[in-house]
C-alpha cells in the first residue's frame, strides 16, 4: 500500500463561504488554519446571497423586536436563547465585516448626515437589513476572500473534497475526537490526509437534492452527511425553505429574485395579473416565506399554470435600477426588462433549516469537531428561516467558535498515527453513467414526494427509493475509486434519507413542512432529532 499524502495544521475549515472565512480570518492570528473549498473559492452559497444581513442599528428597532420576529417566523420552533444570541451579537458582527471592508449601501438622514441604508423583508417588523445593493453575500466573500488571501497562517486548497472525517471509532480508539479527515484532491485525483487539532464544518447546506433549487452544484450537504456518519446527532432536517421567487426561464436557471423586493413593494401576480397573495395571509407579499411559497404552489396547481409573476414595474424606473441593479441586468441579459414587465417566478428548494446539532460555540457531540453556518442546526431558524438571518448566523456563531478554539490552543494534543487510505482493492469505474443516473433519479422523487406539500404515502413511497439507492451507492463506493460526483451523491443520498425520516416522524404541518395528511399543528411541539444508533 503507498503512503497517503498528509498535512498537519491546527486547524482544517472545509467550507470557504461566509462562515468558514470569518473563522478562519478570526483564529489566524492565534495559530495555523486550513481551508477547503470543493471548487473555487467564490463557488458557495454565500456568493448569491442577494438581500442582506439582519441587525439592529435603527434606533426604532430593538434586539427584541428581531427576536420576536424571528420567534413568529420560525413557527414555535426556535430556542429563544439561540435566537435571542443570535441578535444581540448581530451588531457587533457586522462592525466586523465593515472593519474588514464589506460595502454596505449608506444614504442620508434629514440632516444630511451618513448611516447605513436599512432595508425590509418579509417576517421583519422594521428596516434593519443592511445590504449591498441587491448582492450582498457577493460583497462578503469578496471581501472575506481578499482578507484571507493577505494572511500569512492561512492556507487555501482550493478544488479539495472531504471524504470522512478521522475519528477514535473509526482508528479503534475509546473517546470522541475528531483527528482530521480524508480528503480528495480533484486536480492529482488522489486521497490525501488532513491531520488537524481542531475540524470546523462549514459545508453549507443540501438543496441540491432537489431538482429545482436556487443553490450552487456544491450545495450537496456533504458536511451534514460526514458528521452523521461519524456518530453526530442532526435534528430538523425536515424544514426546507424554498425560496418563493426563483426566476422560471430556461436560459437563467438558479436565479434567485431576493425577496428585498418584496419589501420594497413589488406584487406577486397570476397570469391574468390579479393578485392573489392578499387572499392568502393579511401582511400579503409580505408574508414569511412558507406562506408565499404554498401560495404559489398552491395557485400553480390550481390553475395548472408553470408560473406566477413578480411585479414592480409599477416603481419609478431609476428606483427599479438603483436598488436591484442585478437582477435588472441578469433579466435584461435575456430580454425581460423589470421596470416594464412582470418577473417570472417559480419556488425553488433554497436553504437547509435544519443540521448538525451544535451548542452556542458550534460544538458537535464529537471532541474538537465544529459545525458553522447553514450545515449547523443551532435552534436559531426552527421551522422557518427569516430573510437575511443565515448570513448572519454564519458570522455570529464562527467568531463564537472561534474564541472556543482559542481559550484550547495551548491544551495538550497528542496526535494519532492515521493509516493510508486504502485503495488496494478498487478500480477505476467504467459505469460513469449509474452515478448521473441515480443523481438524476434522486433530485426528481425528492422533488416529487418530498417538496412543498408532503403525504405520509409519498415519504415513504421516497424512503424505499432512497433504501435502494443506497445499497447500489454503496456497493459502488466499495469497488471503485472516489469522484467527485460519486462522493457527492453519497452524501445528498445520506441527507435525503434523514429529510425524510425527520418529516415522518412529526405528525403536523408547521412552517415549511407541510403535509395533507397531518394539517393541523400540534400543541407543545419539540424539534425533530435523530441520532444514528437510533435510526435503524
Amino acid at each position: 500500500m503507498t503512503n497517503t499524502p498528509q498535512l498537519t495544521t491546527d486547524v482544517v475549515i472545509v467550507g470557504s463561504g461566509a462562515a468558514g472565512l470569518t473563522l478562519a480570518l478570526t483564529l489566524a492570528n492565534h495559530c495555523h488554519v486550513t481551508v477547503l473549498s470543493k471548487g473555487p473559492l467564490t463557488e458557495g452559497s454565500t456568493m448569491y446571497a442577494q438581500g442582506g444581513i439582519a441587525a439592529v442599528f435603527d434606533k426604532e428597532d430593538s434586539v427584541e423586536s428581531h427576536v420576536e420576529d424571528t420567534l413568529a417566523a420560525g413557527g414555535g420552533l426556535c430556542d429563544r436563547d439561540a435566537v435571542h444570541y443570535t441578535a444581540s451579537n448581530a451588531k457587533t458582527c457586522m462592525k466586523w465585516l465593515i472593519e474588514q471592508g464589506v460595502p454596505f449601501d449608506m444614504d442620508k438622514n434629514a440632516l444630511g448626515k451618513e448611516r447605513y441604508h436599512l432595508t425590509r423583508e418579509g417576517g421583519h417588523s422594521h428596516r434593519r437589513i443592511l445590504h449591498a445593493a441587491d448582492a450582498t453575500g457577493k460583497a462578503v466573500q469578496t471581501t472575506l476572500i481578499d482578507r484571507v488571501k493577505e494572511h500569512e497562517n492561512i492556507l487555501l486548497l482550493e478544488r479539495y473534497n472531504a471524504i470522512d472525517l478521522i475519528t477514535d471509532e473509526k482508528l479503534n480508539n475509546t473517546g470522541k475526537r475528531c483527528h482530521g479527515l480524508y480528503v480528495w484532491n480533484r486536480i492529482t485525483e488522489q486521497v490525501e490526509i488532513i491531520s488537524a487539532r481542531f475540524v470546523a464544518l462549514a459545508t453549507g447546506g443540501a438543496s441540491k437534492v432537489y431538482l429545482y433549487t436556487s443553490n450552487p452544484d456544491v450545495s450537496s450537504g456533504d458536511g451534514i452527511a460526514m458528521a452523521w456518519r461519524a456518530g453526530c446527532r442532526v435534528a430538523n432536517m425536515e424544514f426546507n425553505q424554498f425560496h418563493p421567487t426563483s426566476l422560471y426561464h430556461p436560459e437563467l436557471q438558479n436565479f434567485l429574485i431576493t425577496e428585498a423586493m418584496r419589501g420594497e413593494g413589488a406584487y406577486l401576480k397570476r397570469p391574468d395579473g390579479s393578485r392573489f397573495m392578499p387572499d392568502f395571509d393579511e401582511r400579503a407579499e409580505l408574508a414569511p416565506r412558507d406562506v408565499v411559497a404554498r401560495a404559489i404552489d398552491y395557485e400553480m396547481k390550481r390553475l395548472g399554470a408553470n408560473c406566477v409573476y413578480l411585479d414592480i414595474s409599477h416603481k419609478d424606473k431609476n428606483f427599479i435600477i438603483d436598488h436591484f441593479p442585478t437582477i435588472y441586468a441578469k433579466c435584461l441579459s435575456v430580454g425581460l426588462d423589470i421596470t416594464k414587465e412582470a418577473i417570472p417566478v417559480v419556488p425553488a428548494a433554497h436553504y437547509t433549516c435544519g443540521g448538525v446539532m451544535t451548542d452556542f460555540n458550534g460544538k458537535t457531540d464529537l471532541d474538537n469537531l465544529y459545525a458553522i453556518g447553514e450545515v449547523a442546526y443551532t435552534g436559531l431558524h426552527g421551522a422557518n428561516r427569516m430573510a437575511s438571518n443565515s448570513l448572519l448566523e454564519c458570522i455570529v456563531f464562527a467568531q463564537a467558535a472561534a474564541k472556543d478554539i482559542m481559550a484550547k490552543l495551548n491544551s495538550e494534543h497528542n496526535a494519532p498515527n492515521i493509516p493510508n487510505w486504502d485503495e488496494s482493492r478498487v478500480t477505476n469505474s467504467d459505469e460513469e453513467i449509474v452515478i448521473t443516473h441515480n443523481w438524476h433519479e434522486l433530485r426528481l422523487f425528492m422533488w416529487d414526494y418530498v417538496g412543498i406539500v408532503r403525504t405520509t404515502k409519498r415519504l415513504e413511497r421516497a424512503l424505499r427509493r432512497i433504501e435502494l439507492l443506497q445499497q447500489e451507492i454503496d456497493e459502488y463506493y466499495t469497488n471503485f475509486r472516489v469522484s467527485n460526483n460519486l462522493l457527492e451523491l453519497r452524501n445528498l443520498v445520506q441527507v435525503s434519507e434523514l429529510i425524510i425520516r425527520s418529516a415522518l416522524e412529526r405528525k403536523e404541518s408547521r412552517g415549511l413542512h407541510y403535509t395533507l395528511d397531518y394539517p393541523n399543528q400540534t400543541e407543545n411541539p419539540t424539534p425533530t432529532v435523530l441520532h444514528k444508533n437510533a435510526s435503524a
